[in-house]
C-alpha cells in the first residue's frame, strides 16, 4: 500500500475496496451534483494570510464543543449506512473518535444500533434523529438515546423528503445488497468487504428493524422508510423534541439566517450549517458560503458549526476563520473507514489534525481559539 498523505488517498483506496452502490451512496450528490461539487470548490477559493517571524513553537488545537473538551474542533457527522462501508462501521468509527478525543454522532439510519455503540465505547456520543410520522417510535428512539447516555441529540431538519439521488436509483441501493448478477460481479472484486460482512450479524438498520412496529425484516423496511419521513415537520416539532429530550439539542441542515434565528428561538444549543452534503436541494449554495451570514445572525446566541466539503485541516481552519465554533466531517471519515476500517478513520483524523496544526503555524497562530476572519485575505463577506 502506498503512503497515505491526504484524505484523497483514502478516497481512492475506498473506491477500490467498497462495493459500488455503497461507495456511490457516500460519494455523490443529488440531481446534477452542482451543490455537492461547490461544497469542496468554494473552500479552494478562500485565501489564507501567511505570517512570519511569530513564535509558534507550542501550538494547541484543543477546544470545546457544547461544553465537551475535544482534541480539535472536529466531530464525526451522522452518516447513514456507515456499516455498509465496512462491517460494523459505526462501532469502528465511534472507537476511533473516542480514542482520538473527538465526538462521534450516530445516525438514525445506521447499521449498528444505539445499543451497539454504547456497548463498545465508554465516551458519551451524540445521536442524530430524523422525525418520522410514527411519533411513538420517535419517543422510543429518544428514550433509547437517553438510556445510552448520549450527551446531545442532533435533529436533522433538511430531510423531510428525500433528494433525487440518481446514482442510488441506478444502483438499486439496498442494505444488504440484493443478490443480482451486477451486484454479485461487483462483490467478487471486493473480497475483504465480503468477508467482513459475512462475519457480522449487523447488516440492516439496527435502530429500526425490530424496534419500529411492523418492521421485523428487510421486506417491510423499504416501504416503512418511504412512508415515514415526515413532510409536516415544523418548528413546533423542534420545540417538542427539545422538551422531550431535555438535554443539549443540535439542529442540523440550516442554510438561511432566518431559519437560524428560529432555531435559536426554539432553544437549540448548537446549529450545523449544512446542505446535507449536496444530497438534498441541488442548486443551494455551499455550506461555507452560507456560513458567515448565519454566524452574524445567531453566533452570539448559540454555537454555530458547519459541515459539507471538508477534506483537510485547511478546510477546518477556513471554516473557523469564517466564524464556525466547530466542524463536522462525513465523507472524509467514510473514505478512511472504507479504505482501512478503524485505522482508516484514525488516519483521517490524524491528517486533518496535522494539516490544521501546520496551517495555524504558517498563519502565525499558536492556539485554535485565535483563528478569526483576520487570518483570511478575503473574508467572503
Amino acid at each position: 500500500m502506498s503512503v497515505i498523505t491526504c484524505v484523497e488517498d483514502l478516497r481512492l483506496l475506498a473506491r477500490r475496496r467498497v462495493p459500488r452502490m455503497f461507495y456511490d451512496y457516500a460519494d455523490s450528490g443529488s440531481w446534477t451534483e452542482t451543490t455537492y461539487r461547490a461544497n469542496e470548490q468554494d473552500f479552494q477559493r478562500i485565501q489564507l494570510r501567511q505570517r512570519v517571524a511569530v513564535n509558534v513553537e507550542t501550538r494547541s488545537l484543543r477546544t470545546r464543543m457544547l461544553g465537551e473538551e475535544v482534541a480539535m474542533p472536529v466531530a464525526l457527522a451522522p452518516t447513514g449506512l456507515t456499516g455498509m462501508q465496512h462491517a460494523d462501521g459505526e462501532i469502528l468509527a465511534a472507537r476511533a473518535a473516542q480514542d482520538f478525543g473527538v465526538p462521534f454522532t450516530l445516525s438514525t439510519m445506521s447499521i449498528c444500533s444505539i445499543e451497539d455503540i454504547a456497548a463498545h465505547t465508554s465516551a458519551p456520543f451524540w445521536f442524530q434523529l430524523y422525525v418520522m410520522r410514527d411519533r411513538d417510535f420517535i419517543e422510543r428512539l429518544i428514550d433509547r438515546a437517553k438510556a445510552a447516555n448520549c450527551s446531545a441529540l442532533m435533529l436533522t431538519l433538511d430531510l423531510q423528503i428525500l433528494g433525487q439521488r440518481h446514482k442510488d436509483l441506478k444502483n438499486g441501493l439496498t442494505a444488504p445488497p440484493r443478490p443480482t448478477l451486477r451486484n454479485l460481479l461487483d462483490l467478487a472484486t471486493k473480497p475483504r468487504w465480503v468477508m467482513g460482512i459475512a462475519r457480522t450479524r449487523r447488516r440492516s438498520f439496527g435502530n429500526i428493524v425490530g424496534h419500529a412496529r411492523g418492521v421485523d425484516d428487510l421486506s417491510s423496511l423499504s416501504s416503512w422508510t418511504s412512508q415515514q419521513f415526515d413532510p409536516r415537520l415544523n418548528w413546533s416539532d423542534v420545540e417538542w423534541i427539545k422538551r422531550r429530550w431535555g438535554g443539549k439539542l443540535i439542529v442540523k441542515g440550516v442554510m438561511d439566517a432566518e431559519d437560524a434565528r428560529l432555531a435559536a428561538d426554539c432553544g437549540a444549543d448548537a446549529l450545523v450549517v449544512s446542505n446535507h452534503g449536496g444530497r438534498q436541494l441541488d442548486g443551494a449554495p455551499s455550506s461555507i458560503a452560507a456560513l458567515p451570514a448565519i454566524v452574524d445572525a445567531v453566533g452570539s446566541r448559540m454555537e454555530v458549526w458547519m459541515d459539507g466539503g471538508i477534506r483537510s485541516g485547511q478546510d477546518v481552519f477556513k471554516a473557523l476563520a469564517l466564524g464556525a465554533r466547530g466542524t463536522l466531517i462525513g465523507r472524509a471519515f467514510l473514505y478512511g473507514l472504507g479504505a482501512m476500517g478503524e485505522a482508516g478513520v484514525t488516519r483521517c483524523l490524524q491528517l486533518i489534525r496535522n494539516e490544521l496544526d501546520l496551517t495555524m503555524a504558517f498563519c502565525g497562530l499558536d492556539d485554535v481559539s485565535r483563528i478569526d476572519r483576520g487570518t483570511l485575505i478575503e473574508s467572503r463577506r
